[in-house]
């Protein structure tokens, strides 16, 4: 397995698809980490700039006086009594938010041909020759695909949640279980190019119906709204909520990261559980096709 797994990366380095992958990443968290200049003197927060503008820790409303009728102006506070922590509570929810998206497209357009190179002519003959079952053939490709990626989200969110706390003396530990979430959902994502590319060896149709699947789980979300489900009749709504319920929840996903990284509790873990399920599934389909393919 383990030789599996090196030669994954082999490949990835030889295609400078880490380099790439990396030089991106380290782009976005440069970007993240300049857009935000705090200024604070003795622990409290004294100014605040977004990508170079000046944004107001205090500002003057002018409001109506319920009672009298009058207008007063009032002192508002747009980031709270404890403008500190609230801003980096905010910026490490946008940033895990970012991140889940980026990582997920990031990955897949660079690692979404590793399983179809994997049955080409040549290499395959080569490695069945080897005392190595087919399943461990498989398992070790996903498991090197898996190992680059978490070590592409520690290495983005680490950094930042580092430069975040450094700056604020802040140290949000609920930003890093967005780890977790995005590595997860990724998995699910990746269990889609695994059963498509062993099914098919055709990288292309794996990419394109990956993300036909995250199309759909965007459109399948208006089945939590009840408002939007009036709007379909008997028995499409059953279906379209029975649908919704099957397919992987990546803006569940996304939601679950921004309370994790906010330190909120998480509604609902059903879109984790119901989404690792359809992974799972896939993944199942993918090596029992591998396990009988002929080559």
């Amino acid at each position: 397995m383990l030789g599996i797994v090196l030669l994954t990366l082999r490949e990835l380095r030889s295609k400078f698809i880490i380099v790439g992958l990396f030089g991106v990443a380290t782009f976005v968290w440069l970007m993240l980490t300049f857009a935000l200049n705090l200024d604070i003197v003795d622990g409290t927060l004294a100014g605040l700039r977004i990508f170079g503008q000046e944004a107001p820790l205090e500002e003057e409303v002018q409001v109506q006086n319920p009672e009298t009728g009058e207008v007063e102006t009032v002192q508002n506070l747009p980031f709270g009594e404890n403008p500190l922590e609230k801003i980096v509570v905010t910026v490490g929810q946008v940033v895990s938010g970012i991140t889940f998206w980026v990582v997920l497209l990031l990955g897949l357009f660079a690692t979404g041909s590793l399983v179809t190179s994997l049955m080409e002519r040549g290499q395959v003959d080569l490695l069945l020759s080897k005392p190595v079952s087919r399943t461990t053939l498989l398992g070790g490709r996903l498991a090197g695909v898996l190992a680059v990626v978490a070590v592409l989200v520690v290495y983005v969110l680490g950094a930042v949640w580092l430069v975040m706390s450094l700056k604020s003396g802040i140290w949000n530990g609920g930003f890093l279980l967005g780890v977790g979430t995005v590595l997860a959902f990724f998995a699910v994502l990746y269990g889609v190019v695994a059963f498509v590319s062993v099914w098919t060896e055709s990288n292309a149709l794996a990419l394109i119906v990956a993300l036909g699947v995250i199309v759909a789980s965007l459109v399948l979300t208006a089945a939590t709204n009840p408002e939007a489900m009036t709007q379909l009749r008997q028995p499409w709504r059953e279906v379209y909520v029975g649908l919704y319920h099957v397919f992987p929840k990546f803006p569940g996903g996304t939601a679950m990261t921004w309370s994790l990284a906010g330190g909120e509790p998480v509604g609902s873990w059903w879109p984790l559980t119901s989404s690792v399920l359809f992974g799972a599934a896939c993944y199942a389909g993918a090596f029992a096709l591998f396990r009988r393919k002929d080559f």
